[in-house]
């Protein structure tokens, strides 16, 4: 389960703006924003979430779970620019 908080977390370590992320995984712009807006697990489409999920792990973030004391996300390698 990703959460929003893990998703603007993960964008701020790449540097990217909303508009990249959107670019990077052919998700709407509106879309991220509306996902963005709310606290909690990201809502919306499932699909919609990993396409989300997988641009962001593709640019070099790790989602942590929990195991070590709380979610998060990680930078692995270098970060790359929005396609």
């Amino acid at each position: 389960m990703v959460y929003t908080s893990q998703i603007k977390a993960a964008r701020s370590l790449l540097g990217w703006r909303q508009q990249d992320l959107a670019r990077a995984s052919g998700v709407g712009l509106a879309t991220i924003q509306r996902i963005e807006m709310r606290d909690g697990p990201a809502s919306g489409n499932y699909t919609t979430v990993l396409k989300i999920q997988a641009a962001l792990e593709k640019a070099g973030i790790e989602f942590t779970d929990g195991d070590g004391g709380g979610i998060g996300v990680r930078l692995n390698k270098r970060p790359t620019k929005a396609r």
